[in-house]
């Protein structure tokens, strides 16, 4: 109804009775679906069995973006894969072939695979300080997952920590001197930075 230029909805309000639902750790069924539609494929194709059995990552990762990926029928890619799997990080192909084949029983979470990268870590500098391992694993967390930080620590821009909201300078000043430049170190050489990218 247009009283003087204006619009009035006289009606019901549609938007107030649509509900937001949360999607539980498990995703949508349809992607579930999707990733079981995958499994059936893989595991059905032989030339793939052999060479998982067999080890021969290469080969079967190769076989997979040939053969499989990319077909009119379902259009398997890597990355509507990952988004099936509803994993909170990025897998790779062989993860995903891994848990297929049922090697691995289940994806680990970003925070499961720091926790082993900082346990490794700790294992190979055994620090003295153990008041300051909660600060070193911290700082060690927030240099894998925020390509901000590591801006800020390589760069030496050390202020800039002050408005940082993963990782601030009190966060900063907490962890060992000699740790400042070992974490980072250790994360070039050792840390796989792409398997921590959502």
């Amino acid at each position: 109804m247009v009283v003087g230029g204006t619009y009035e909805h006289l009606g019901a309000d549609i938007l107030s009775m649509v509900k937001e639902e949360t999607i539980g750790f498990e995703g949508m069924k349809i992607d579930r679906m999707f990733f079981e539609k995958f499994e059936d494929v893989v595991r059905a194709d032989n030339t793939i069995a052999a060479a998982v059995e067999a080890g021969q990552w290469d080969r079967v990762i190769d076989y997979v973006n040939r053969e499989v990926f990319d077909k009119p029928e379902e259009y398997y890619t890597v990355d509507k894969l990952r988004k099936a799997a509803a994993v909170d990080r990025r897998l790779t192909l062989r993860e995903i072939l891994e848990r297929v084949f049922g090697l691995i029983p289940r994806f680990k979470s970003k925070d499961e695979l720091l926790e082993e990268e900082f346990t490794k870590f700790v294992a190979d500098y055994k620090p003295d300080e153990a008041t300051a391992i909660p600060a070193i694993k911290t700082y060690f967390k927030a240099y894998v997952t925020s390509g901000r930080v590591r801006d800020i620590i390589d760069s030496r821009q050390f202020t800039d920590l002050a408005t940082n909201p993963v990782f601030s300078t009190r966060d900063f000043k907490a962890v060992p001197p000699k740790y400042r430049a070992l974490v980072p170190e250790y994360v070039k050489d050792y840390v796989s930075l792409n398997q921590f990218a959502a």
